[in-house]
């Protein structure tokens, strides 16, 4: 081992208070030769070659037998190095997320790219947090999660494959046409459109739906068990939280949650339901002499009605899509009984809206949609008459 330098007092001959200070370094260590073979990792190797060195340096002995104490030394410094080799590789192979074995590293790199699993799952409800905590369990969430992954490593090796693929993944609205997708993936809505407007300052997105089921977006109340089923899977899918599902419960509260997960930061965005556009139809129609006219009627009214597969069933007619009559034409002709069809009245519901049975196109636009739901409680919502003749009565 160096040794300090040891200073000395030099003073000149003609002057008694000049002197200085001189220290000499000591000579240079001698060079240590490295004959230690350091791709050695494992016990039996780091025994054999301390027997090997232990028989170099005595040459006159011939012999040596396990029980020697030279040789129980040899071995457990041997057990040793293996314990430290091994504390080394797990130690060097928690460097990266390909190799991390312990969970709480996976969980950091993870994190670090941009995929927050501990954060996700307990917004989402997944495994562990799908249920409270044992009594008397006092873990903090990380240390439950990451006991998670240490009794169910097929989910930790899913989130290191699926960590670095998400980051890949376009999760952001750009543009209007993003938004428009990204509302429409959503179980609840049926169609969507999306549009900006000028506030005044900056720009503000304004998406419109056309929700499931007829319902509002702001209507409080639970949903039924397979539409909150199929909301449930798809945000667990996605990794977006969910507002329980209770009295409070409304679709905009999900639907922007959904969308908060999507947007690009600092663009605001308004929600809105569809501009509903009630149309006034009265149509005559001529019954085959074959067909009673009860039949014909009730098969008319499913035909234009808000069913399954009526014309004006909700979500298939899309923003701004024109009314054409042709199209009401096609679908009552190919009902049995059907002969003849006339366009009576063709129209907005409103005094100041003209009838278009001679053009037969209710033009619409922006975020208009055209709804007939002949429903007495709301005429606001469309009207539809029938005037049948011929056919047989009853």
């Amino acid at each position: 081992m160096a040794r300090a330098p040891r200073p000395r007092l030099e003073f000149r001959d003609d002057c008694a208070d000049c002197g200085r200070r001189v220290a000499e370094p000591p000579p240079p260590l001698p060079a240590i030769g490295d004959d230690f073979d350091w791709e050695l990792r494992d016990f039996e190797s780091f025994r054999r070659f301390l027997l090997a060195e232990l028989a170099a340096r005595f040459p006159e002995r011939p012999r040596w037998a396990a029980a020697d104490p030279e040789v129980l030394l040899v071995e457990n410094l041997a057990a040793v190095l293996d314990q430290l080799s091994d504390m080394l590789d797990r130690v060097a192979s928690e460097g990266s997320l390909e190799t991390a074995r312990h969970p709480a590293s996976v969980r950091r790199w993870l994190n670090l790219i941009g995929d927050d699993v501990l954060a996700r799952a307990m917004a989402t409800g997944a495994p562990p947090f799908d249920r409270a905590p044992a009594d008397g369990d006092t873990r903090r969430p990380a240390e439950r999660f990451d006991q998670y992954w240490l009794d169910h490593p097929q989910a930790m090796e899913a989130a290191r494959r699926a960590g670095p693929a998400a980051i890949h993944r376009q999760r952001r609205c750009v543009t209007l046409e993003d938004y428009r997708k990204r509302l429409e993936e959503h179980p609840l809505v049926l169609r969507a459109q999306a549009g900006s407007r000028w506030s005044g300052a900056w720009q503000t997105v304004h998406a419109a739906v056309i929700l499931a089921g007829r319902r509002r977006l702001d209507a409080r109340g639970p949903l039924a068990s397979e539409s909150w089923q199929a909301v449930l899977d798809f945000h667990r899918e996605q990794e977006v939280p969910l507002p329980p599902n209770d009295g409070q419960f409304t679709i905009r509260g999900a639907l922007l949650d959904w969308l908060d997960a999507q947007r690009m930061a600092g663009q605001p965005l308004r929600l809105d339901e569809a501009k509903e556009v009630g149309l006034s139809i009265v149509l005559a129609i001529q019954v085959a002499d074959t067909h009673f006219r009860t039949e014909v009627r009730q098969a008319v009214a499913q035909a234009l009605g808000t069913g399954a597969d009526g014309f004006f069933a909700p979500g298939r007619l899309g923003f701004g899509e024109d009314v054409l009559a042709g199209d009401l034409f096609e679908v009552l002709m190919a009902i049995d009984g059907v002969e003849n069809v006339c366009l009576e009245r063709f129209k907005r519901m409103g005094r100041r809206f003209a009838d278009q049975s001679g053009s037969g196109r209710i033009r619409l636009e922006g975020l208009e949609v055209a709804v007939c739901e002949n429903d007495p409680g709301h005429p606001e919502r469309g009207h539809l008459g029938l005037r049948l003749r011929g056919g047989r009565i009853g």
